[in-house]
Protein backbone atom coordinates (compact mmCIF):
# COMPACT_ATOMS: atom_id res chain seq x y z
CA UNK A 1 0.00 0.00 0.00
CA UNK A 2 2.76 2.36 -0.20
CA UNK A 3 2.47 5.45 -1.93
CA UNK A 4 -0.71 4.99 -2.51
CA UNK A 5 -3.34 7.85 -1.35
CA UNK A 6 -4.48 8.29 1.82
CA UNK A 7 -7.46 6.07 2.55
CA UNK A 8 -7.30 3.81 -0.99
CA UNK A 9 -6.39 0.74 -1.85
CA UNK A 10 -5.39 -1.10 -5.40
CA UNK A 11 -8.92 -2.60 -6.33
CA UNK A 12 -7.61 -4.43 -10.12
CA UNK A 13 -4.54 -1.85 -10.32
CA UNK A 14 -7.26 0.90 -9.12
CA UNK A 15 -6.74 3.28 -6.39
CA UNK A 16 -10.48 3.20 -4.60
CA UNK A 17 -11.51 4.94 -1.80
CA UNK A 18 -12.08 2.07 1.35
CA UNK A 19 -16.10 2.98 1.78
CA UNK A 20 -17.56 2.13 -1.74
CA UNK A 21 -21.46 1.06 -1.98
CA UNK A 22 -23.35 -1.97 -3.04
CA UNK A 23 -26.12 -1.94 -5.31
CA UNK A 24 -27.96 -4.57 -3.77
CA UNK A 25 -30.93 -2.76 -1.58
CA UNK A 26 -31.80 -1.02 -4.56
CA UNK A 27 -34.47 -2.92 -6.14
CA UNK A 28 -37.50 -4.07 -4.42
CA UNK A 29 -38.01 -6.08 -1.71
CA UNK A 30 -36.29 -9.39 -1.37
CA UNK A 31 -33.93 -7.63 -4.23
CA UNK A 32 -36.76 -8.39 -6.56
CA UNK A 33 -38.57 -6.09 -8.56
CA UNK A 34 -38.50 -2.56 -9.78
CA UNK A 35 -37.08 0.05 -6.58
CA UNK A 36 -39.58 1.47 -4.23
CA UNK A 37 -38.73 5.05 -5.57
CA UNK A 38 -37.21 5.31 -8.25
CA UNK A 39 -36.07 9.05 -8.16
CA UNK A 40 -34.33 8.25 -4.60
CA UNK A 41 -32.63 5.16 -5.69
CA UNK A 42 -30.79 7.23 -8.80
CA UNK A 43 -29.92 10.47 -6.10
CA UNK A 44 -28.50 7.48 -3.85
CA UNK A 45 -26.27 6.60 -6.46
CA UNK A 46 -25.02 9.87 -7.34
CA UNK A 47 -24.95 11.26 -4.16
CA UNK A 48 -22.29 8.29 -3.61
CA UNK A 49 -20.59 9.66 -6.83
CA UNK A 50 -20.42 12.93 -5.90
CA UNK A 51 -19.02 11.80 -2.01
CA UNK A 52 -15.88 10.63 -3.96
CA UNK A 53 -17.56 6.98 -3.76
CA UNK A 54 -15.33 5.08 -6.35
CA UNK A 55 -15.89 1.24 -5.88
CA UNK A 56 -19.80 0.50 -6.55
CA UNK A 57 -20.53 -3.00 -6.58
CA UNK A 58 -23.68 -4.73 -8.53
CA UNK A 59 -24.95 -7.93 -10.17
CA UNK A 60 -27.26 -8.66 -13.45
CA UNK A 61 -29.08 -10.45 -10.83
CA UNK A 62 -29.80 -7.75 -8.48
CA UNK A 63 -33.41 -7.51 -9.38
CA UNK A 64 -33.11 -9.09 -12.08
CA UNK A 65 -31.78 -6.13 -14.17
CA UNK A 66 -33.07 -3.23 -11.99
CA UNK A 67 -29.62 -2.51 -9.93
CA UNK A 68 -27.58 -2.36 -12.87
CA UNK A 69 -29.87 -0.56 -15.02
CA UNK A 70 -29.96 2.18 -12.13
CA UNK A 71 -26.35 2.26 -11.85
CA UNK A 72 -26.47 3.32 -15.84
CA UNK A 73 -28.88 5.73 -15.67
CA UNK A 74 -27.65 7.40 -12.99
CA UNK A 75 -23.78 7.55 -13.19
CA UNK A 76 -23.29 7.03 -17.05
CA UNK A 77 -21.09 8.27 -18.72
CA UNK A 78 -19.13 6.60 -16.01
CA UNK A 79 -16.66 8.67 -14.40
CA UNK A 80 -13.13 8.07 -14.91
CA UNK A 81 -11.95 6.88 -11.32
CA UNK A 82 -14.94 4.52 -11.32
CA UNK A 83 -14.31 1.05 -11.11
CA UNK A 84 -17.54 -1.10 -11.16
CA UNK A 85 -17.74 -4.18 -9.50
CA UNK A 86 -20.08 -7.13 -10.65
CA UNK A 87 -20.78 -10.74 -10.02
CA UNK A 88 -21.75 -13.93 -11.66
CA UNK A 89 -22.96 -17.49 -10.96
CA UNK A 90 -26.15 -17.25 -9.76
CA UNK A 91 -29.98 -16.04 -11.57
CA UNK A 92 -33.55 -15.27 -10.84
CA UNK A 93 -36.30 -17.10 -11.94
CA UNK A 94 -39.54 -15.56 -12.62
CA UNK A 95 -40.82 -15.67 -9.45
CA UNK A 96 -37.71 -14.05 -7.63
CA UNK A 97 -36.48 -17.11 -6.25
CA UNK A 98 -32.29 -17.45 -6.48
CA UNK A 99 -31.32 -19.95 -9.00
CA UNK A 100 -27.74 -21.30 -9.24
CA UNK A 101 -26.08 -20.20 -12.75
CA UNK A 102 -22.83 -22.05 -12.14
CA UNK A 103 -21.77 -24.06 -15.60
CA UNK A 104 -18.74 -21.70 -17.44
CA UNK A 105 -21.29 -20.90 -20.08
CA UNK A 106 -23.66 -19.63 -17.27
CA UNK A 107 -21.08 -17.25 -15.85
CA UNK A 108 -20.04 -16.05 -19.50
CA UNK A 109 -23.53 -15.97 -19.87
CA UNK A 110 -23.60 -13.40 -16.99
CA UNK A 111 -20.54 -11.25 -18.14
CA UNK A 112 -22.54 -10.91 -21.34
CA UNK A 113 -25.41 -9.84 -19.66
CA UNK A 114 -23.95 -7.18 -17.32
CA UNK A 115 -21.48 -5.48 -20.03
CA UNK A 116 -25.04 -4.91 -22.45
CA UNK A 117 -26.97 -3.70 -18.93
CA UNK A 118 -24.05 -1.48 -17.79
CA UNK A 119 -23.01 -0.72 -21.08
CA UNK A 120 -19.07 -0.95 -20.72
CA UNK A 121 -16.47 -2.99 -23.57
CA UNK A 122 -15.08 -4.62 -20.48
CA UNK A 123 -16.40 -4.67 -16.81
CA UNK A 124 -13.53 -3.82 -14.23
CA UNK A 125 -14.23 -6.82 -11.69
CA UNK A 126 -16.59 -9.50 -11.39
CA UNK A 127 -17.02 -12.24 -8.81
CA UNK A 128 -16.95 -15.64 -9.69
CA UNK A 129 -20.03 -16.34 -6.88
CA UNK A 130 -19.14 -19.95 -5.93
CA UNK A 131 -22.68 -21.53 -4.48
CA UNK A 132 -21.38 -24.16 -1.53
CA UNK A 133 -23.35 -26.58 -2.98
CA UNK A 134 -22.48 -26.76 -6.53
CA UNK A 135 -21.18 -29.96 -8.67
CA UNK A 136 -19.30 -28.04 -11.58
CA UNK A 137 -15.78 -28.43 -10.82
CA UNK A 138 -14.51 -25.08 -9.26
CA UNK A 139 -11.35 -25.14 -11.63
CA UNK A 140 -13.93 -25.55 -14.96
CA UNK A 141 -14.94 -21.79 -13.70
CA UNK A 142 -11.56 -20.83 -12.63
CA UNK A 143 -10.71 -21.57 -16.18
CA UNK A 144 -13.51 -19.83 -17.89
CA UNK A 145 -13.01 -16.79 -16.09
CA UNK A 146 -9.12 -16.49 -16.70
CA UNK A 147 -10.37 -17.14 -20.52
CA UNK A 148 -13.21 -14.27 -19.75
CA UNK A 149 -10.34 -11.71 -18.46
CA UNK A 150 -7.83 -13.08 -21.59
CA UNK A 151 -10.58 -11.54 -24.29
CA UNK A 152 -10.86 -8.39 -22.44
CA UNK A 153 -14.55 -9.13 -21.07
CA UNK A 154 -13.36 -8.59 -17.80
CA UNK A 155 -10.25 -6.46 -16.40
CA UNK A 156 -10.22 -8.13 -12.84
CA UNK A 157 -11.53 -11.61 -10.97
CA UNK A 158 -12.63 -12.05 -8.27
CA UNK A 159 -14.02 -14.50 -5.59
CA UNK A 160 -17.30 -14.63 -3.65
CA UNK A 161 -18.41 -17.31 -1.06
CA UNK A 162 -15.04 -18.89 -1.70
CA UNK A 163 -13.35 -21.26 0.80
CA UNK A 164 -9.58 -20.79 1.68
CA UNK A 165 -8.76 -23.83 -0.94
CA UNK A 166 -10.33 -22.36 -3.42
CA UNK A 167 -8.78 -18.79 -2.61
CA UNK A 168 -5.38 -20.54 -2.65
CA UNK A 169 -6.18 -22.36 -5.76
CA UNK A 170 -7.21 -19.27 -7.40
CA UNK A 171 -4.07 -17.45 -6.45
CA UNK A 172 -1.79 -20.21 -7.97
CA UNK A 173 -3.31 -19.67 -11.38
CA UNK A 174 -4.00 -16.53 -11.59
CA UNK A 175 -4.22 -12.95 -9.88
CA UNK A 176 -7.17 -12.25 -7.23
CA UNK A 177 -8.64 -8.91 -7.59
CA UNK A 178 -10.47 -8.93 -4.66
CA UNK A 179 -12.15 -11.64 -2.23
CA UNK A 180 -16.02 -11.20 -1.40
CA UNK A 181 -17.33 -13.02 1.85
CA UNK A 182 -19.43 -12.89 4.73
CA UNK A 183 -17.29 -10.91 7.65
CA UNK A 184 -18.92 -8.99 10.47
CA UNK A 185 -18.60 -8.52 13.83
CA UNK A 186 -21.32 -10.97 14.51
CA UNK A 187 -19.73 -13.62 11.98
CA UNK A 188 -16.23 -14.77 11.85
CA UNK A 189 -16.44 -17.66 10.49
CA UNK A 190 -14.45 -16.55 7.65
CA UNK A 191 -11.48 -15.29 9.36
CA UNK A 192 -8.70 -17.82 7.72
CA UNK A 193 -9.65 -16.33 4.23
CA UNK A 194 -9.98 -13.09 6.04
CA UNK A 195 -6.30 -13.40 7.44
CA UNK A 196 -5.08 -14.73 4.19
CA UNK A 197 -6.11 -12.21 2.24
CA UNK A 198 -4.47 -9.71 4.71
CA UNK A 199 -1.07 -11.62 4.80
CA UNK A 200 -1.09 -11.44 0.64
CA UNK A 201 -2.71 -7.92 0.24
CA UNK A 202 -5.50 -8.69 -1.67
CA UNK A 203 -8.38 -6.55 -0.97
CA UNK A 204 -11.13 -7.86 0.87
CA UNK A 205 -14.54 -7.38 0.91
CA UNK A 206 -17.38 -8.01 3.56
CA UNK A 207 -20.75 -8.80 2.39
CA UNK A 208 -23.18 -8.73 4.99
CA UNK A 209 -21.19 -6.26 7.40
CA UNK A 210 -23.98 -4.84 9.13
CA UNK A 211 -24.97 -8.81 9.37
CA UNK A 212 -28.10 -10.11 7.19
CA UNK A 213 -30.53 -7.67 5.41
CA UNK A 214 -32.85 -10.87 5.79
CA UNK A 215 -32.06 -11.92 8.94
CA UNK A 216 -34.96 -11.27 11.35
CA UNK A 217 -32.84 -9.96 14.39
CA UNK A 218 -29.54 -8.02 13.30
CA UNK A 219 -26.91 -9.44 15.78
CA UNK A 220 -24.72 -7.24 14.69
CA UNK A 221 -26.29 -4.06 15.45
CA UNK A 222 -28.08 -5.48 18.46
CA UNK A 223 -24.91 -6.17 20.41
CA UNK A 224 -24.81 -4.54 23.63
CA UNK A 225 -21.06 -3.66 23.21
CA UNK A 226 -22.24 -2.19 19.67
CA UNK A 227 -24.66 -0.36 21.05
CA UNK A 228 -22.08 0.68 24.04
CA UNK A 229 -19.84 2.27 21.82
CA UNK A 230 -22.47 4.28 19.27
CA UNK A 231 -23.55 5.82 22.67
CA UNK A 232 -19.91 6.67 24.18
CA UNK A 233 -19.28 8.08 20.95
CA UNK A 234 -22.04 9.86 19.27
CA UNK A 235 -22.35 7.32 16.29
CA UNK A 236 -24.77 4.75 15.24
CA UNK A 237 -24.82 1.32 15.98
CA UNK A 238 -23.68 0.97 12.12
CA UNK A 239 -21.11 3.23 12.03
CA UNK A 240 -19.03 1.88 14.77
CA UNK A 241 -19.71 -1.82 12.86
CA UNK A 242 -18.39 -0.42 9.83
CA UNK A 243 -15.79 1.12 11.65
CA UNK A 244 -14.53 -1.47 13.24
CA UNK A 245 -14.16 -3.14 10.31
CA UNK A 246 -12.27 -0.82 8.34
CA UNK A 247 -9.82 -0.84 11.72
CA UNK A 248 -9.24 -4.63 11.20
CA UNK A 249 -6.97 -4.21 8.35
CA UNK A 250 -5.43 -1.99 5.42
CA UNK A 251 -6.77 -4.22 2.89
CA UNK A 252 -10.69 -4.09 3.94
CA UNK A 253 -12.94 -2.39 1.46
CA UNK A 254 -16.79 -1.85 2.46
CA UNK A 255 -19.68 -1.89 0.25
CA UNK A 256 -22.93 -1.10 2.87
CA UNK A 257 -25.79 -0.85 0.63
CA UNK A 258 -28.84 1.74 1.18
CA UNK A 259 -31.60 3.03 -0.82
CA UNK A 260 -32.17 5.77 1.93
CA UNK A 261 -30.03 8.82 1.32
CA UNK A 262 -29.61 9.19 5.08
CA UNK A 263 -28.07 6.10 6.09
CA UNK A 264 -25.95 6.41 2.46
CA UNK A 265 -24.73 9.58 4.46
CA UNK A 266 -24.24 7.87 7.31
CA UNK A 267 -22.34 5.02 6.46
CA UNK A 268 -20.32 7.13 4.19
CA UNK A 269 -19.13 9.09 7.53
CA UNK A 270 -18.48 5.98 9.59
CA UNK A 271 -15.40 6.01 7.16
CA UNK A 272 -13.96 8.95 9.78
CA UNK A 273 -15.36 7.30 12.99
CA UNK A 274 -12.18 6.47 15.13
CA UNK A 275 -12.81 4.00 17.69
CA UNK A 276 -10.67 4.89 20.99
CA UNK A 277 -8.87 2.16 22.47
CA UNK A 278 -11.91 2.03 25.34
CA UNK A 279 -14.17 1.05 22.29
CA UNK A 280 -11.73 -1.51 20.52
CA UNK A 281 -11.33 -3.23 23.91
CA UNK A 282 -15.52 -4.02 24.37
CA UNK A 283 -14.78 -5.43 21.13
CA UNK A 284 -13.87 -8.55 19.16
CA UNK A 285 -10.15 -8.24 17.82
Amino acid sequence: MDGMPSGTVLLAHHPVRRMGFGAMQLPGPGVFGPPKNRAVALAVIRRAADAGVNHIDTAQFYGPDVANELVHEALHPYPDDLVLVSKVGAARNDKGEWIGAQRPEDLRAGVEANLRSLELDQIPVVNLRRHPESDVPFADQLEEMIALRDEGLIAGIGLSNATLEQYDEARARTEVACVQNAYNLADRSDQAVFDACRADGVPYVPYFPLGSAFHPQNPVLGAPAVKEAASRLGATPAQVALAWLLHLAPNVLLIPGTSSLEHLDENLAAGELVLDQTVLDALPS
